[in-house]
C-alpha cells in the first residue's frame, strides 16, 4: 500500500509539472473474442467461411480519442458496411454506439455524455463518470515509444440489467435451464441472448504512460496519472496504434447534443425491453427458419 501510495504521488507530481494544456489524438484498435457455433446447421462450407471472416472483421474496429486535460471525445471510425450475407443473412449487433456516435467525458465535472443509436432511435445518455478503483503494479512495458505502467481495477456490472437478461434467457430456453447440470451462476447458454452480461465484475488491465500526463483513456476509462494506451478485460482489448500531440493548434472537443436525454439506468431498461422484444420476434419468426436448419448461434467468448 505504501509503495503504491508513493508511486501514485510521484506520477501525479510528474503530471502536474508537465501538464500544460496538453491535447492530442490517439487511435485505438479493438479486438474481441467471438465464438461462432455452426455445428449441426445446414449451411454450405463456403457460406460458413464467409460468416466467420465477416464476424472477425466486425470484431476488429478502429476508434479515435480526441483529448485535452479536462475532456475527451471517443468514437468509432466509420468503415464500409459489409452488407447482407449470402442467402439473405444479415448480421447485426445491438451494441453500444457505432460509427458517428460519440462518448464524451469531462473529468473536471465528473460526467459523461454518450450519444448512442439503439434500434433506429438516438439517445443521449448523461450520467456520472464511473469511479475506477485502480491498483498500481510494478510491471512496465513499451507501447510504441512510450514507457507504460500497469494498473488493474474491477468493473462493477449493473446487477439489475444482468438479472433482466438472465430472466430473458431462462424464458427463451426453459428446458435447457431446467436440465442444466452446471452451476447456477453460469448455466448453459444458447441462442440470441447467449452470454450477455454473465461476466460478474471482470478485472480490467490498463497500461498508461505518465509521459502523456492526461487522466484520459478510451471509452469510459480514465483516472490514471497518464494517458491509457492499452485496455484488456479478458474478452476484448484496445491498443493504441498512433498518437498525435498538438499543444498549439487547439482542436475543439464537442459535447454530444443529439437524442433523447436519459440516465444510464433508464437506457439500460430501454435496451433490455428492446432486446426482449427482439428475442420474442426471433423465437416466433425464426422458429420456422430453425426448422429448416438455417439458424446460426453467435456468442461473445470469455
Amino acid at each position: 500500500m505504501i509503495k503504491n501510495f508513493f508511486f501514485i504521488c510521484a506520477l501525479s507530481t510528474f503530471s502536474i509539472l508537465h501538464a500544460q494544456e496538453l491535447q492530442g489524438k490517439a487511435i485505438y484498435q479493438s479486438k474481441t473474442k467471438i465464438e461462432i457455433s455452426l455445428d449441426g446447421r445446414n449451411i454450405p462450407d463456403a457460406q460458413k467461411q464467409m460468416i466467420m471472416e465477416r464476424m472477425k472483421k466486425m470484431s476488429e474496429k478502429t476508434f479515435e480519442l480526441t483529448f485535452s486535460q479536462k475532456e475527451s471525445s471517443y468514437k468509432e471510425q466509420e468503415q464500409l458496411e459489409t452488407g447482407a450475407g449470402a442467402g439473405g443473412m444479415r448480421m447485426v449487433f445491438a451494441g453500444m454506439g457505432g460509427p458517428g456516435s460519440a462518448y464524451y467525458k469531462n473529468i473536471q465535472e465528473k460526467i459523461y455524455l454518450n450519444e448512442n443509436e439503439l434500434f433506429g432511435k438516438v439517445f443521449l445518455i448523461e450520467d456520472e463518470l464511473p469511479k475506477w478503483e485502480w491498483k498500481m503494479h510494478p510491471e512496465t512495458k513499451k507501447i510504441g515509444n512510450y514507457t507504460c505502467y500497469k494498473a488493474t481495477a474491477k468493473r462493477v456490472r449493473d446487477t439489475v440489467l444482468v438479472k433482466r437478461f438472465e430472466q430473458m434467457q431462462a424464458k427463451a430456453n426453459p428446458k435447457e435451464e431446467k436440465d442444466s447440470t452446471e452451476t447456477k451462476e453460469r448455466p448453459r447458454r444458447g441462442g440470441l441472448l447467449s452470454r450477455i452480461g454473465v461476466d460478474e465484475n471482470p478485472e480490467i488491465t490498463a497500461w498508461f504512460t505518465p509521459e502523456i500526463p492526461v487522466s484520459q483513456g478510451p471509452s469510459d476509462y480514465w483516472g490514471l496519472p497518464g494517458l491509457i494506451l492499452e485496455i484488456n478485460d479478458g474478452r476484448s482489448s484496445l491498443l493504441c496504434s498512433e498518437i498525435r500531440l498538438n499543444q498549439e493548434a487547439e482542436e475543439k472537443i464537442k459535447r454530444p447534443s443529439k437524442g433523447k436525454k436519459v440516465t444510464q439506468s433508464e437506457y439500460n431498461t430501454i435496451m433490455a425491453d428492446k432486446m426482449e422484444e427482439m428475442s420474442e420476434r426471433f423465437r416466433a419468426g425464426d422458429g420456422r427458419r430453425g426448422a429448416s436448419g438455417r439458424g446460426v448461434s453467435i456468442r461473445i467468448q470469455n
